[in-house]
């Protein structure tokens, strides 16, 4: 009971408080193996699993819908498995990925039944200024969502690492793959949102200059990011020296001579500084 319970509290700091905190990197599995280490008692082994499955998840990173595994739930019961039947890499490795995969699922499933019917409630809230209403229901959800997702490592303990290979196994192949199919069209459903928040006709000419390096001309995606930092870095200057300009021609006094020559030599000096 103790180690079921210390690995589910482990999971739900770790992973719900990553998203509760941002990308704070609580999840991963090399902060996470050294604490289901600690609290088991076995550190070096928790440091040492939870090191070697961070090479494995390394490239996994977890942005709204752009998911393909949950590293924080596999490395939990991965470590704790392991410390608990002193089988090091042999049983850890076997259980992480799996895991990893169907504790996305299974995160997701949550969400959009704990969280998604409670979306027009903060939308109706906001709509009245009720801010104490929003940040109890936010909190509140956040709290039922990972309660329920610290189960499953509790249950798993409990039950021990054959059981939890069985579960995995009994699961049918059309639910994985509708779970997956379903996965796979959130990232089209947040970048539409983002769109609907963000958009401004006056940037769309980025938006779709990037459609098109990625679409069409297969540019890496670290490329067109490189190259949306240095547009990013560029607009920023123009509107700095911008900016500087107008603050110049607002500090200097309003000519009263009606002169032809002199009004002609100060718009003159104004392009000259606008266009240096």
């Amino acid at each position: 009971m103790y180690e079921a319970f210390a690995v589910a509290l482990v999971v739900f700091l770790t992973v719900g408080g990553q998203e509760l905190l941002g990308f704070s990197m609580l999840g991963r599995p090399i902060v996470i193996g050294p604490l289901v280490g600690l609290l088991l008692g076995d550190v070096k082994t928790g440091l040492m699993i939870g090191a070697s499955l961070e090479t494995i998840f390394m490239g996994i990173v977890n942005i709204g819908g752009a998911s393909a595994a949950e590293p924080g739930l596999a490395s939990a019961l991965a470590v704790a498995f392991a410390i608990m039947m002193h089988g090091g890499l042999g049983v850890a490795l076997p259980l992480a990925i799996p895991l990893g995969i169907i504790g996305l699922q299974i995160k997701t499933l949550i969400y959009v039944l704990i969280v998604g019917p409670f979306a027009s409630k903060f939308d109706s809230m906001a709509a009245k200024g009720n801010q104490k209403g929003i940040v109890r229901l936010h909190y509140g959800l956040w709290t039922l969502q990972w309660f329920i997702y610290s189960l499953i490592p509790f249950f798993a303990m409990l039950f021990g690492s054959e059981a939890t290979q069985k579960v995995l196994k009994m699961i049918p192949t059309i639910i994985v793959h509708g779970l997956t199919v379903a996965g796979n069209v959130l990232p089209a459903v947040g970048m539409a949102m983002l769109m609907k928040i963000l958009w401004d006709k006056n940037i769309s000419a980025f938006y779709f200059l990037g459609f098109i390096l990625v679409a069409y001309l297969k540019m890496p995606l670290i490329a067109v990011a490189v190259m949306g930092t240095i547009i990013a870095i560029l607009v920023a200057q123009r509107d700095y020296q911008i900016h500087n300009i107008g603050q110049k021609v607002a500090a200097k006094p309003v000519a009263t001579n009606t002169n032809t020559s002199t009004t002609e030599t100060k718009d003159e000096q104004e392009n000259d500084d606008f266009f240096s």
